[in-house]
């Protein structure tokens, strides 16, 4: 209990920063302006618009990476993949995986618990047209490797090319590896193991054209409670 305890704290800290950071003017202009010109279905809502930190387990082993924050999902409720269909399809996964206790994530107070998976974003604030700069991505990962570092996690799941890049040059692997879906890299980091495999991200244009399908991404957490008992 010592060791969650002291993970959270320092993942709360993480949190607190991510939350009141402002050193992209583009992003916080975009999270901002988002937050008033809201989408009619949630017009009544009040907006998050800040930055949004990772959420879950923090003795997690595994570890699901995105892009950053949905305009109208995490962006609005202030929790990853929470509030949008993509959350719908990644925590609809986890249930079945038996990493969550509910498959359903609508807003912070909704009841929602991960076991052994911490969900993040290497972009910590919602980017026009969900493309962020290098050098926002650059600015970001500050917060990003500081999660990790607190985490050590042995498995990563990298949730389109974007995190599946960015893995890759976070543990130096060489030479690169393609993204496909069900894509493994095994890295060896201090005498250890750790693993990224790559799945399509849950988007709704690509769970909509079925190019990701409920049957890939089960496999694709499969496949990661099975690397993490390696």
């Amino acid at each position: 209990m010592r060791v969650s305890s002291k993970k959270q704290i320092a993942l709360n800290v993480v949190s607190d920063q991510v939350a009141k950071c402002v050193q992209c003017s583009r992003l916080v202009s975009w999270r901002e302006e988002v937050s008033v010109i809201k989408r009619a279905a949630y017009k009544n809502d009040t907006y998050w618009g800040r930055g949004v930190p990772g959420f879950g387990d923090p003795n997690a082993q595994i570890m699901v990476v995105g892009l950053a924050p949905g305009a109208h999902g995490a962006n609005r409720t202030g929790r990853m993949f929470t509030g949008d269909r993509s959350g719908d399809w990644l925590y609809g996964a986890l249930h079945r995986a038996g990493l969550a206790n509910q498959a359903n994530s609508s807003s912070t107070d909704d009841g929602l618990e991960l076991s052994g998976v911490y969900i993040t974003a290497p972009v910590k604030c919602v980017p026009p047209d969900n493309k962020p700069t290098i050098v926002e991505r650059d600015t970001c990962s500050t917060f990003f490797d500081q999660e990790i570092e607190i985490l050590d996690p042995k498995v990563f799941v990298a949730l389109g090319k974007f995190a599946f890049d960015i893995l890759q040059r976070k543990f130096d692997v060489s030479p690169r590896v393609k993204f496909s879906h069900g894509a493994l890299i095994e890295s060896e980091i201090d005498g250890g193991f750790v693993y990224i495999l790559a799945s399509y991200h849950v988007s709704q244009q690509n769970t909509s054209t079925k190019k990701l399908t409920v049957e890939m991404l089960d496999q694709i957490f499969d496949t990661a409670l099975g690397l993490m008992i390696r």
